[in-house]
């Protein structure tokens, strides 16, 4: 299902929505990562439609009247492919296929077609495969719609159920293989994690693409797969790292992203896990985007979903505002007396100030790419790692002595 392919690059049309949930920044925001996404997959987006609703619509998500106008611009500019920004219900896709008469993609279905792409050891590539099949499961009937011939009357009696419900069995039957498969490799990899002793456990999270991996080949010296895409790191990556004389364990995890897929959180378990097991958490956070604070409320709502009751609060955790080498802020021209000054004018100093006093100076501002206050990064890792190591090994202490590491 999921075997790697080189495609061509497809030209794409992006719909979205105005709600009263997601005003018109909200949406345009989504509608700019859903580019990104649909970049990383392999396509160009040649136009946006969005429609301003009180709520979506239940049989085609945006109007008939809007959808009208895709339909006659896809036709007119010969476009195959069309991308929802939300996830679409079986009812919904069936509707909107039969009017637009194209290939038609929601955010989730475009989220596991780059997970698709992007797996390469076979423990990703079959947590990829459960997440289809999970997703494709209820979505089966749109697939048989030349079998339809169950309406009754007379010549309108034919099989053509009996091939979906097949179909619905394989599916089922795959999934229950799938979870079996992982549940092997969960077991293995709860055994790594434990045969890796009390070593001291430190996890890099964030959001998707915010230089998590360039980081951890930066400190681990490593060479793990690092590129200016969503998602180029699926696989788990664990490294040990040495910062003075202390060593502890660092794992670069997969990417988060809002609206993530349920089937993906819940194929990702054992990757998860490493998060929920982690002694320090590393939040990397790309300053540069100007809606950083979002993302870092994004991830801290699935870290608190996915660790248990209470636990997750108490995890220590640094926050690593990265990429400060590409940090713009807008500026207020003095002779200007109607501008009133927000968070777009912040300086990196103005963030500075803010988040110290946020995490009580547990944060730290660097460049991975360009290896800026690296020094000051590894310090403040150094101290918390040492912190935990003290409880776990308190009879060393040759190694808290302090002295200053030659580079």
């Amino acid at each position: 299902m999921i075997e790697k392919r080189d495609s061509n690059i497809e030209n794409v049309v992006l719909v979205g929505v105005i709600t009263k949930e997601q005003d018109e920044e909200k949406s345009k925001e989504y509608l700019d990562e859903l580019e990104f996404l649909t970049y990383t997959a392999g396509g160009e987006v040649v136009k946006r439609f969005v429609q301003r609703l009180e709520f979506p619509h239940p049989k085609t998500f945006i109007g008939s009247g809007k959808l009208e106008e895709v339909r006659k611009y896809i036709e007119e500019k010969s476009i195959k492919t069309v991308i929802f920004d939300d996830e679409l219900n079986p009812a919904q896709l069936r509707n909107i296929e039969k009017l637009l008469d194209c290939k038609v993609l929601d955010r989730t279905n475009l989220i596991l077609d780059i997970f698709a792409q992007r797996a390469q050891t076979s423990y990703a590539r079959t947590q990829v495969e459960l997440a289809q099949c999970q997703y494709l499961l209820p979505r089966l009937t749109r697939m048989w719609t030349h079998l339809e011939r169950q309406k009754g009357g007379i010549g309108l009696r034919g099989p053509g159920e009996t091939e979906i419900e097949t179909d619905r069995r394989i599916i089922r039957d795959k999934i229950s293989l799938l979870k079996n498969k992982l549940k092997k490799i969960d077991r293995q990899m709860a055994i790594q994690r434990k045969n890796r002793g009390k070593m001291v456990r430190v996890a890099l999270v964030g959001y998707t693409n915010v230089g998590k991996s360039t980081l951890m080949n930066v400190i681990s010296k490593s060479d793990v797969f690092a590129e200016n895409k969503l998602f180029a790191t699926l696989d788990t990556t664990v490294r040990k790292v040495v910062i003075r004389n202390i060593p502890f364990l660092l794992t670069d995890t997969v990417g988060f992203i809002r609206k993530l897929p349920t089937q993906l959180v819940e194929s990702f378990k054992s990757t998860l896990d490493e998060v929920r097991e982690a002694d320090l958490l590393l939040h990397v956070v790309d300053i540069s985007h100007s809606n950083f604070e979002d993302h870092i409320d994004s991830v801290n709502k699935i870290i608190s979903e996915i660790t248990p009751e209470g636990e997750g609060a108490n995890q220590p955790t640094i926050m690593v505002f990265n990429k400060i080498d590409a940090f713009k802020h807008d500026t207020i021209q003095e002779d200007d007396l109607t501008t009133e000054r927000s968070k777009d004018h912040y300086t990196l100093e103005d963030w500075k100030k803010s988040w110290y006093a946020k995490m009580e100076n547990q944060c730290v501002f660097i460049s991975a790419l360009n290896q800026e206050n690296l020094e000051e990064f590894k310090k403040m890792v150094f101290e918390e790692v040492k912190k935990i190591h003290i409880t776990r090994f308190p009879y060393n202490d040759f190694l808290y002595q302090e002295y200053e590491e030659n580079n």
